[in-house]
């Protein structure tokens, strides 16, 4: 294993667990830290690979649990895999469909988040509809039993059959199959889960070694909001032979960067780190800082087609009345393909209308903004100016509502 995935690290963030490196895979190299654009099933919504591509993601991060519902890990296989069959070149991610185990299961039964809020918070595309408010899985020590959102057909996931679906799919990174759970949960099912976690993990390990080939395994840190159940999961996930790391949710929100601190000061320095779903603003500088590499997150594309558009004085709602006669773009210094074409008058058009063409431009935006905000953080590294970009950044964004 390992002999797929080369991580170079360039430089370190003085005093902190931040670096700057490069990931090597076989589809291309990943200057990290990097934001990973996610194409949930096999597109990343509203938007061509060339939009993609264009916009400066370096990757792009699949679902597991999708593409094995529709249109069938088998066809995804015979299509020559993920990067053919979605016309992506570049370096590609599957999860391990675990998220879709908590969403489900507990997350629906409860309403929750991975940072414990309830629903309408949620910021992860991939929690299906309520069907009555009953949970739509099962899980046992074996594996998770579930029920299609899409027809209510029944199906099974163990941490050999997510390697399988993950293998036939194609993705240069993949993910161990694990349990998320609620921040809601008591500690005793934290442990409980975690432990499973542990255990799925070497199956996983197994069954991924078994089936061989040029994919790279990341095994998944649990432990919830406990400081020792973090650093219990982060030494057992780090004694086994993976390749790198993803941390899971769930946490509480205001824990999040000590519980990154708690993980990452055990887990290898050499391997690369991936935050699981998140992706606001605020959470890209304190995840950099405190050793993530790469971040996935549905939330730039959601509040894109929401009308919500990113820019470096915070969020601005494109429906507001003012910006219906506004004939400036999103961000005057923006370089976007939306920002340099169209204006903010032309977008709200759009989407009042109710066009489509609003979801491709607004979703290039946001898009673009985080992609290209991670590199800038990434420079500024680079440059020892991190911590006064962070403050001068942070303290715009925040100071300014639209």
């Amino acid at each position: 294993m390992g002999s797929n995935l080369n991580f170079k690290i360039e430089k370190k963030l003085p005093g902190r667990l931040g670096r700057v490196g490069v990931l090597e895979t076989p589809h291309g190299k990943i200057e990290t830290p990097a934001f990973i654009v996610v194409g949930t099933k096999a597109t990343v919504k509203a938007l061509s690979p060339e939009d993609v591509q264009t916009l400066g993601a370096q990757a792009v991060l699949s679902n597991t649990y999708h593409l094995y519902l529709e249109p069938g890990d088998e066809l995804v296989k015979n299509a020559g895999g993920l990067h053919k069959f979605m016309n992506w070149s570049g370096p590609t991610f599957t999860d391990s469909g675990g998220f879709q185990v908590f969403s489900l299961g507990v997350a629906m039964e409860e309403k929750a988040n991975k940072f414990g809020a309830k629903k309408q918070e949620t910021v992860n595309e991939n929690i299906c509809k309520e069907e009555g408010n009953t949970k739509l899985s099962k899980i046992d020590e074996d594996g998770v039993t579930f029920r299609s959102h899409i027809d209510g057909t029944s199906h099974r996931f163990t941490p050999e059959r997510s390697m399988e679906i993950q293998h036939n799919l194609g993705a240069d990174i993949i993910f161990a199959f694990d349990e998320c759970t609620s921040p809601l949960a008591s500690r005793e099912y934290q442990i409980e889960a975690m432990k499973r976690t542990h255990r799925w993990a070497k199956r996983s390990l197994d069954r991924h070694n078994e089936l061989g080939g040029p994919q790279s395994l990341f095994g998944i840190v649990q432990g919830g909001r406990f400081e020792d159940l973090r650093k219990e999961s982060a030494k057992e996930i780090s004694s086994l032979l993976f390749d790198g790391f993803g941390i899971g949710g769930s946490f509480d929100k205001e824990d999040v960067y000590k519980a990154l601190v708690w993980v990452n000061e055990i887990l290898p320095e050499n391997k690369p780190r991936h935050f699981l779903g998140i992706g606001a603003v605020e959470d890209l500088f304190g995840g950099i800082e405190n050793g993530v590499d790469t971040f996935d997150c549905v939330a730039p594309t959601r509040m894109a087609r929401n009308g919500a558009l990113l820019t470096k004085e915070g969020r601005m709602n494109i429906m507001n009345a003012k910006y219906k006669t506004d004939f400036t773009p999103i961000e005057g210094d923006c370089e976007c393909y939306t920002c340099k074409n169209y204006t903010r008058a032309y977008l709200a058009h759009l989407f009042r209308t109710e066009e489509l063409f609003a979801y491709r431009l607004s979703s290039i935006h946001n898009l673009y903004f985080v992609v290209n905000l991670v590199k800038k953080i990434r420079q500024s590294i680079l440059d020892d100016k991190f911590f006064e970009f962070k403050e001068q950044f942070l303290n715009r964004y925040n100071s300014i509502k639209n």
